[in-house]
C-alpha cells in the first residue's frame, strides 16, 4: 500500500524557491537583466503574494478567473494579488479576445454571456465561438464582455436554459487576471531543467514519492548551458520545433505551406555547443521528414544535407531518387555503404543499392560477395481466437508456459534491465555535462555518439564482472538497493525477483557480455527490437527466445538485426507466426 506523505500547504512555493536558489547558485551568470530584476522583486513580495504568483505560474494560463483561484492557505485572493498588480507581474483588467473569453467559461456560462448573439441554443463551443467572433471581432475587457448587448438576459422562451441568469449573475462579480511573467518563468525553468518538457510538477511527484531519482553529485561546472547564448539558441530551436509540431493547427504553418522559411530559421541558428548541435540536427531531421510528407523535395534535400542526425543520409538518398537524380543518389549511397554510421544505415542502403544501380543502367550482380545471413528459424502456431486476449504475444506465452519451462513476455525489458543494473555505476557517473539537476532519469548525453566512449573505463569495470562471476551479486544487490529509482534501462514494472533469479540462472555470462556490448555500440538503435518472449529451462540452465508475429505482421528492421545477431553467435532464437482458429 502506497503511503502518501502529508505536504506542507505551501509546498509549491518552497519548491519554486528551491529551484530559484539552485539557479542563483549554479547558473546566475545565465540570467538576463529582466530575469534578475524579476527574482529580486519576487523575493521582496509578501508571503501570500509569492504563493499566489507561484500558483499561477504552475497552472495553465496565462488567464485566471479570481473565483477559480481558491486556495485556503492563501486566503483573500484580491489582497494577495494587489502587490502583484503594483509590480506589473499580473494585469487585473486585461483585454480579451473572444477565444480567450471562451477558454475561461463553460458552455452554460457562455450562453448566459453571449446569448443574444446566438441564432440557436444548441451549438458546439467552436461553432459558438465562430458566431460570436463574427459579431464581435474586437477585443474587450472582461467587464465589457459581460455587459448585455440589449440590456436583458435571454428568456427561456427563446430556447435558453433557465439557469443562464444564475451563471451570469455569479460571474458578474468575478474578475480576470493575466499573468505577465509566464514566459520569463518558463526561461528560468529551462535554465534549471536544461529542457522545455519537464515542469514544476517534478517537485510535487517527487515529494509524494511517486517518482524517485538517483542522487548524482554534480561535477564542477556541470550544467546544461555554458553561457546565455546557449539559452537563446535553445529557445530559437524550440520555436522552430514547436511550429513544426503544431503543423496545420498553427496559423503560421498550414498543412500545404512550404517549409523553406522554417528551414532557413533553423539554419541561421549557429552554436558550438555539441549538445545543442545535436538538438539542431534532430530538428533538421524532423523538418526533412515533414517536407517529404508534403512532397517538398527541395526543402527535404536541403534539410538532410545540413543534418548529421542518424538516418538523415539514407533519407537524403531517397529524396535524390524522388527528384530523378539517380546518379547522385547512387554516388551518395555508395559512399554511405563504404562507411555506414551504424547497422541500421548499412541495412537500408544495401536494400537501396540494387534499385539505384538499375536506374543508372548498371549491372546488378545477384550476389554482392557478402556472406548471406543464416535463415531465421520459424514456426507456425494455430491458436483459438480469444476475444478477451488483447495481445497475440500473451496468447503464445500462455500456450507455451509450463511449470518446468516458464515463459515470460519481456520484449526489450529483460536485457536492458540486466544491463542497467550491472552498469548502474557507469550510467550514473557524474561526468561534466551529464547531470545538472536532481530530476534526471538518466544522463543528458545518453544518445550522444560518444556516450560509451566517455565512460569506457567505468563500463569496462562493470563488464569485467561477467568474467569473474561477481555480476550475479551486483545485479541482485542493485535490484534491491535501487528499487523504483528512475533509469533509462531498468523496467521496474516488468522485472520481478523470480524473473531476475531465473535469468541469472539460465542466461550464460558470455551471452550477457555480447548483448551488453551491442547495446553500448549503438544505444539509440539497439535498446529496442529484442524478441517478445523468453522461455527458461531451469533444470538445464538454458533458455530460448521467441519473436511473435500475428496475422499480417512482419519483422521490423531492428528486430531482424537482433535476430541475425543472435544467430551469428549461435544463441537460441526463433520466430513464431500465429494464425487464429475461429471458434465454432
Amino acid at each position: 500500500m502506497l503511503i502518501v506523505p502529508t505536504l506542507d500547504p505551501f509546498y509549491y512555493l518552497h519548491n519554486f524557491e528551491s529551484a530559484v536558489a539552485w539557479v542563483n547558485q549554479h547558473s546566475e551568470d545565465l540570467l538576463s537583466v529582466e530575469e534578475r530584476v524579476f527574482l529580486a522583486c519576487f523575493a521582496s513580495l509578501p508571503h501570500m503574494s509569492r504563493a499566489l504568483l507561484v500558483r499561477m505560474i504552475m497552472r495553465k494560463g496565462p488567464l485566471f478567473r479570481s473565483s477559480r483561484l481558491d486556495y485556503p492557505e492563501i486566503g483573500d485572493i484580491s489582497q494577495a494579488a494587489r502587490p502583484l498588480i503594483e509590480h506589473a507581474l499580473i494585469d487585473e483588467d486585461p483585454v480579451l479576445t473572444a477565444a480567450e473569453l471562451f477558454k475561461l467559461h463553460s458552455m452554460k456560462e457562455l450562453r448566459g454571456i453571449v446569448g443574444p448573439a446566438l441564432p440557436c441554443a444548441e451549438q458546439r463551443k467552436q461553432d459558438l465561438l465562430a458566431t460570436v467572433f463574427l459579431a464581435h471581432p474586437e477585443s474587450k475587457t472582461y467587464a465589457q464582455w459581460l455587459r448585455p448587448v440589449d440590456g436583458t438576459i435571454p428568456p427561456a422562451s427563446r430556447g435558453y436554459i433557465p439557469t443562464d441568469h444564475i451563471h451570469i449573475d455569479r460571474i458578474r462579480t468575478d474578475r480576470v487576471y493575466r499573468l505577465l511573467v509566464g514566459e520569463l518563468c518558463d526561461r528560468i525553468r529551462l535554465i534549471f531543467f536544461g529542457n522545455a518538457h519537464q515542469t514544476w510538477a517534478e517537485f510535487v511527484i517527487t515529494d509524494l514519492g511517486l517518482l524517485r531519482y538517483e542522487h548524482v553529485p554534480m561535477a564542477p561546472g556541470s550544467r546544461a548551458f555554458r553561457h546565455r547564448d546557449d539559452v537563446d539558441v535553445y529557445l530559437g530551436l524550440q520555436t522552430v520545433r514547436q511550429t513544426l509540431r503544431d503543423g496545420p493547427a498553427c496559423a503560421a504553418l498550414p498543412d500545404d505551406a512550404p517549409l523553406c522559411g522554417l528551414l532557413d530559421a533553423a539554419l541561421r541558428i549557429d552554436t558550438d555547443n555539441p549538445w545543442l548541435s545535436q538538438r539542431r540536427d534532430k530538428i533538421l531531421f524532423y523538418l526533412g521528414q515533414e517536407s517529404e510528407r508534403r512532397r517538398d523535395w527541395d526543402t527535404a534535400r536541403q534539410a538532410y544535407a545540413a543534418c548529421a542526425w542518424p538516418g538523415a543520409r539514407h533519407r537524403h538518398v531517397r529524396v535524390l531518387e524522388r527528384q530523378g537524380e539517380s546518379q547522385s543518389a547512387l554516388d551518395l549511397a555508395l559512399a554511405i555503404s563504404a562507411a555506414p554510421e551504424n547497422e541500421a544505415e548499412s541495412q537500408r542502403i544495401q536494400r537501396m543499392l540494387p534499385r539505384l544501380r538499375r536506374l543508372c543502367r548498371q549491372t546488378v550482380k545477384r550476389s554482392s560477395g557478402r556472406a548471406s545471413a543464416p535463415p531465421i528459424p520459424a514456426s507456425l502456431m494455430t491458436l483459438p481466437r480469444d476475444d478477451k486476449q488483447s495481445r497475440v504475444e500473451q496468447a503464445v506465452r500462455k500456450h507455451l508456459h509450463q511449470e518446468h519451462s516458464p515463459v515470460y513476455y519481456v520484449e526489450n525489458a529483460l536485457i536492458n534491465s540486466l544491463f542497467g543494473l550491472l552498469c548502474w555505476e557507469a550510467i550514473f557517473a557524474p561526468l561534466p555535462g551529464a547531470f545538472f539537476h536532481p530530476f534526471q532519469r538518466g544522463p543528458a548525453d545518453l544518445l550522444a555518439p560518444d556516450f560509451s566512449k566517455r565512460r569506457a573505463v567505468q563500463f569496462s569495470r562493470c563488464l569485467r564482472q561477467l568474467d569473474d562471476g561477481s555480476y550475479r551479486n551486483t545485479i541482485q544487490d542493485r535490484f534491491h538497493d535501487k528499487q523504483g529509482i528512475q533509469s533509462p534501462f531498468v523496467f521496474w514494472d516488468i522485472i520481478s525477483a523470480p524473473l531476475l533469479s531465473l535469468a541469472l540462472d539460465c542466461l550464460p555470462a558470455q551471452h550477457l557480455k555480447l548483448w551488453f556490448a551491442r547495446l553500448l555500440d549503438d544505444v539509440a538503435a539497439n535498446r529496442s527490437g529484442l524478441p517478445d518472449l523468453i522461455r527458461f529451462f531451469p533444470h538445464e540452465r538454458r533458455y530460448d527466445m521467441i519473436e511473435v508475429k500475428g496475422p499480417g505482421d512482419r519483422l521490423q528492421d531492428n528486430q531482424t538485426r537482433w535476430l541475425h545477431f543472435f544467430l551469428s553467435h549461435r544463441m537460441p532464437v526463433s520466430v513464431c507466426h500465429v494464425q487464429w482458429r475461429e471458434q465454432p
